[in-house]
């Protein structure tokens, strides 16, 4: 069975971060591992409390996953401080980790940053080049790329502009936009879109979360990148479609396609 490493927040509503990560794992018959960074009182509403997990609990943590499971892939969530990042990075590299997928938030759906200016500086400095992947939502993309995008022209300059300065592939997530839920791959030069449907549902809580997960999974089991992408979405919207509460928790179990003849639907740029 493969295997798949989750680094990221708790949250204890069950709908984002590492339980939204198991769930995800799971369904795509991942054997799903933790290493948490943070506890939080939260739910689909808003964030009470937070209880960082020290450095050194946290390199515990990586330490008894890799020396006796070590994973075929790793997800990471939100890293809320210099020091954790520092300390993800420093075993990643250690243990030769793969596949890596970064989702980095850093700006709420509200718009709110969640990041201090001297965790984002380390979060470029020391984990972003380490990724195979990059995940980020179009405020996001603005903060890494330095850009304004407005566009899906605006998107295609953002995207390349991440994925020239970090060395690695970035998906650009298309939720923000109004009209659509297009996402944009970039990879070594070329550019793919993924076309979507926006889904009217208020039921978004955790997407991101599920999004990245998924991806982590189907690279595990040894799917090519842009096959990955494709399943993931296909796996989320179809849950979202079928308008089930993941702010509730419900997670999307049911949504597994094989799309691998008709990734990217031959649109490449």
């Amino acid at each position: 069975m493969k295997t798949a490493l989750t680094i990221a927040g708790s949250d204890s509503s069950g709908g984002a971060g590492i339980q939204a990560d198991i769930k995800t794992m799971t369904a795509h018959g991942v054997f799903a591992m933790s290493a948490v960074t943070a506890l939080t009182a939260q739910n689909t509403v808003g964030v009470t409390g937070i209880l960082d997990a020290t450095p050194d609990f946290l390199a515990a943590q990586l330490d008894a996953v890799f020396t006796d499971i070590f994973p075929d892939a790793v997800k990471i969530g939100m890293v809320s401080s210099a020091g954790l990042i520092a300390v993800i990075a420093e075993k990643l590299r250690f243990y030769g980790a793969k596949n890596i997928v970064v989702d980095p938030v850093m700006v709420a759906t509200s718009g709110a940053r969640l990041l201090k200016e001297d965790a984002v500086g380390a979060l470029r400095e020391q984990l972003l080049p380490l990724a195979a992947l990059l995940t980020p939502n179009i405020p996001e993309a603005e903060i890494l790329s330095g850009l304004s995008i407005r566009s899906a022209a605006d998107m295609e300059r953002s995207a390349r502009a991440i994925g020239e300065q970090y060395g690695c592939a970035v998906l650009c997530k298309g939720g923000h936009r109004i009209s659509d839920a297009d996402d944009l791959l970039y990879r070594g030069g070329t550019l793919c879109w993924f076309r979507g449907k926006r889904v009217e549902t208020q039921n978004t809580h955790g997407t991101g979360c599920t999004l990245s997960s998924a991806i982590a999974a189907n690279l595990a089991k040894g799917l090519a990148l842009e096959d990955a992408v494709q399943l993931a979405k296909e796996y989320l919207s179809g849950a979202l479609g079928d308008m089930l509460d993941l702010g509730r928790g419900a997670g999307p179990m049911n949504h597994m396609f094989d799309l691998r003849s008709r990734f990217c639907g031959g649109e490449r740029a």
